[in-house]
């Protein structure tokens, strides 16, 4: 009898209290199911994996977002990946639909553009690769141009109309060089643009390489054309008309440095606004700590809804008094249109939030450096953006205008196993009951016999799902680099998750629930343009 009453509490308590942590198993791996109010009904599902791989492995792939489009007019779509060889695959089943082996360029770093190039009615398709090339190609693998930027890796790309005169787009390149910042501007056939490309100069800006996907492109100042902000491997942001002239700064603030590119940036704004830090031991982090921006691509939005949009951009702060220049946290900037730091109701970012996380791991051979893109949406329906980036201190940040993180933010990436950093995010209320949610993918250290995971975080931060991405084919680890793409991709009405993976090739899972979803932030730098432009 006594035993009775034992197992009639604990079914009673389990009635009662809510249900723990339950692990099961599930497609490509296992998944973490917790206790959270509003979570979306069902968590990620494995549709298929290592497309785009050969018999027995997979191409290394970077932090190159695929594109969803459909190719054959069909009833469904395919997806566009890149890591070595471009390919499309179908959406179903994810079966290859061509393959384009010819390149000469090297690893794609940028994600998929797409753009119509043509004037007909089917976009193009953009990459840019290793060896200076950009390649445009139709959506069914023909090359339609191809052009040889100089000889350094390209890693920024984006396809958008900076004329504003809704002609035809213009390709935007930058280039991975020490030497100077590389950006070219072509027309929709491929031809190098008058004025371009654009280098350190005294008249642009001090500058120098680009080793991310840095520019973003947005109307900056009211008129039918787009201006360019492109951080660059210094503590300067270089800012560019579409014709390659400078980008004004404001006059009264910066006295004797008219341009965006010769007003440089300091944690410290008193400093900033000096125009020169002291950079020696013994004179304080005021004067020493100042971002660099080599990895760091800009973001525009509106962040308090006024109508203007802002310039986000996360940079490596590091203290120059030392020789090394010790990594100290990344941190968000937000700047105006006029290049002073962003002060409107009551939202003062001429202080910004610091000391946010040291690094866990630099050393590249143990594990891939993380690409602080900052995604910037509306997490929780009140009107003011917020600021979401991964962070080499193992974290996912997000930070409101009050400069602050909420909820459960920061989310630790880590595993008991060992580090883990993460891809840019995407962002969408799955649900839509007014709070997106937050996917983005996770790999581990190198050689570690380990894959990464699939994650969705609340808008509070809180963890909802955790999925182990496939295990490596030919290799000793997995994960993924790059932002995923929400995309439909099928004949239900459900959005699917494609991730371009290291070592398993592409793999998508379904998102069953999220016929209603409402995307704010669709694949790697916000859209397919690639121009790093808010929703």
């Amino acid at each position: 009898m006594k035993r009775f009453f034992q197992l009639l509490s604990v079914v009673l308590l389990a009635l009662i209290l809510p249900a723990p942590a339950v692990l099961a198993q599930s497609g490509g791996g296992t998944q973490l199911f917790l206790p959270i109010v509003n979570r979306p009904p069902d968590g990620p599902q494995l549709k298929w994996a290592y497309s785009g791989c050969f018999s027995s492995w997979c191409q290394t792939g970077w932090y190159s977002s695929p594109a969803v489009v459909n190719i054959d007019g069909d009833a469904q779509a395919e997806i566009i990946a890149s890591t070595y060889d471009l390919f499309a695959l179908d959406g179903v089943s994810g079966a290859e639909q061509w393959r384009y082996e010819d390149s000469p360029g090297g690893r794609t770093w940028p994600g998929i553009a797409l753009a119509n190039l043509s004037g007909d009615s089917a976009p193009e398709i953009v990459i840019a690769q290793g060896g200076g090339y950009v390649t445009a190609l139709t959506t069914g693998g023909a090359v339609l141009w191809q052009q040889q930027l100089g000889s350094s890796e390209l890693r920024s790309l984006m396809v958008t109309d900076l004329d504003g005169n809704s002609s035809s787009p213009e390709v935007v390149a930058g280039a991975a060089r020490s030497g100077s910042s590389n950006t070219w501007v072509l027309n929709a056939n491929g031809v190098t643009r008058s004025g371009w490309p654009q280098v350190n100069s005294t008249a642009s800006g001090y500058a120098a390489g680009i080793y991310n996907t840095n520019a973003a492109a947005g109307n900056l100042n009211g008129d039918a054309a787009l201006e360019l902000i492109i951080p660059t491997d210094v503590h300067y942001i270089l800012g560019l008309k579409p014709d390659g002239s400078a980008l004004a700064a404001n006059s009264s603030v910066y006295s004797g440095r008219g341009v965006w590119g010769l007003v440089g940036v300091w944690e410290n704004y008193s400093v900033e606004e000096r125009g020169w830090g002291e950079c020696s031991l013994g004179s304080g982090r005021g004067e020493n700590y100042r971002p660099n921006f080599a990895g760091s691509p800009a973001t525009l939005a509106d962040v308090n809804g006024d109508g203007s949009l802002e310039i986000i951009v996360v940079g490596n702060v590091y203290d120059c008094s030392y020789d090394n220049y010790p990594s100290r946290y990344l941190g968000p900037f937000i700047f105006n249109a006029d290049r002073t730091r962003f002060n409107s109701g009551g939202y003062d970012w001429r202080s910004t939030p610091v000391d946010t996380g040291a690094p866990l791991n630099e050393d590249y051979n143990e594990i891939e450096n993380v690409q602080p893109n900052p995604v910037v949406v509306d997490l929780d329906g009140d009107g003011n953006k917020e600021i979401i980036y991964p962070s080499y201190d193992g974290r996912m940040h997000a930070f409101w205008l009050d400069k602050t993180e909420h909820g459960s933010w920061p989310f630790d990436v880590a595993m008991p196993q060992g580090i883990e950093y993460a891809s840019e995010p995407v962002v969408a209320d799955l649900d839509n009951n007014g709070l997106a949610e937050v996917i983005f993918a996770t790999w581990p250290e190198k050689g570690s016999g380990r894959s990464g995971h699939l994650v969705v975080l609340s808008a509070g931060g809180s963890l909802l799902y955790r999925v182990e991405l496939p295990a490596a084919r030919g290799a000793d680890w997995s994960g993924g680099l790059a932002a995923p793409t929400l995309a439909n991709v099928d004949l239900d009405a459900d959005l699917e998750v494609v991730v371009s993976t290291v070592h398993a090739g592409v793999a998508v899972y379904d998102l069953p629930g999220s016929a209603g979803a409402r995307i704010l932030w669709q694949t790697g730098r916000g859209s397919y343009s690639r121009q790093g432009l808010a929703e």
